[in-house]
């Protein structure tokens, strides 16, 4: 069953669309204010208005996304292009105005959910990293790290593999894919203190950890 938050200041809204797509596959919690919703709440879907009573829908998503990769579509009667591509970029995964028909909501909420099952797999997450491979957003303490694609493979196959020593060589070979026949001794030992660097968290440890003569392991501590 997934679980679909609401947040809707039109309670007639709110509750016509909990009867219209009411199943065995969906269960909701219907909100009116943004200070309603709880983060740590298990949710697979937010349903968003962007002009709520205390507060605006935009600036919400935008803090979401500094630590949930939660799907959100967008409902709102907002429907100047501009608004819509805020929506998008600010990380909305669907963006529908009002008016609207259920059966084109019930469609889009479907294809939703359908594309974040597939993503899924693609993010690493713990309580200081969150790692989008499919999106290629990265984010450190809630804080977005910039990273070259040499350094988003490495950090897959870290993350891809906790607790698991990977060889310098495996690394290597993983990562360096292009046909080349000489790689620089130094490339892995470079792009690792780069990585290292970009994702330093005062305070915390570092996951990459060096096992002396064999490789490196991402190694969650906390």
């Amino acid at each position: 069953m997934k679980n679909i938050t609401i947040i809707e200041d039109d309670k007639a809204l709110n509750d016509g669309i909990v009867l219209a797509l009411a199943n065995d596959d969906y269960s909701f919690r219907q909100y009116h204010k943004l200070a309603e919703y709880k983060s740590d709440e298990a949710v697979d879907l937010i349903i968003l208005d962007v002009n709520l009573p205390d507060g605006n829908g935009f600036d919400f998503l935008r803090e979401l996304r500094k630590y949930s990769d939660v799907p959100v579509i967008i409902l709102t009667a907002n429907d100047l292009e501009t608004d819509e591509v805020m929506g998008l970029t600010l990380g909305a995964d669907d963006y529908i105005t009002k008016p609207f028909s259920l059966m084109v909501l019930r469609a889009r909420i479907d294809k939703v959910l359908k594309k974040a099952a597939v993503s899924k797999d693609n993010v690493y997450r713990d309580d200081i990293y969150v790692f989008d491979y499919g999106r290629m957003e990265f984010f450190a303490n809630g804080k977005t790290v910039e990273l070259s694609k040499t350094e988003q493979k490495l950090l897959k196959l870290l993350t891809d593999n906790v607790g698991r020593t990977l060889t310098r060589d495996y690394l290597v070979d993983s990562i360096w894919t292009d046909g080349a026949e000489y790689v620089d001794e130094n490339a892995l030992s470079v792009t690792i203190n780069r990585l290292r660097g970009k994702l330093t968290v005062k305070g915390t440890d570092m996951p990459i950890h060096t096992v002396y003569g064999q490789g490196y392991v991402w190694k969650y501590d906390r």
